[in-house]
């Protein structure tokens, strides 16, 4: 069996690329090219593996969004679990009919206050938010 036999073979029957015929004879990947342009089937295969690489592409390019956009899902649904545990807990807090503590009002809105190391106290910000007369203005850290 000559190369161009054997080069033809792995082609059309193995399915193999040029560069992997080339490897396995040992010869130039320009010589095996040669030899599949005097083919006449060359084209026509050559057309057929370049549109099951298209289709093949297509499907992995399907699967990667799919796969994308699940991820998302399941990170959005993840934080809504999150938000909707955090709205329960802090309405059930203030739903109780006991007294809010000035700590527990502290810990609940501390994006409201700011801490006087001076005077080892929170501080309602003012002159940022507006204060009704039943948040507390000072609250004083028990050490």
């Amino acid at each position: 069996m000559t190369n161009k036999d054997k080069i033809l073979e792995l082609y059309f029957m193995c399915k193999f690329k040029q560069i992997e015929i080339a490897e396995k004879l040992n010869i130039t990947s320009s010589a095996v090219s040669q030899v599949l342009k005097k083919d006449a089937r060359f084209n026509e295969e050559k057309e057929t593996r370049k549109a099951l690489n298209r289709k093949k592409h297509i499907e992995e390019t399907k699967s990667i969004i799919k796969r994308q956009r699940e991820k998302k899902k399941f990170e959005k649904s993840v934080d809504d679990l999150i938000l909707k545990n955090m709205h329960r807990q802090a309405a059930t807090e203030l739903s109780k009919k006991s007294y809010l503590t000035n700590n527990n009002y502290l810990k609940w809105n501390k994006s409201a206050y700011r801490y006087n190391s001076k005077k080892n106290r929170f501080e309602f910000k003012e002159n940022e938010l507006g204060r009704s007369y039943d948040v507390p203005k000072i609250i004083k850290v028990e050490v």
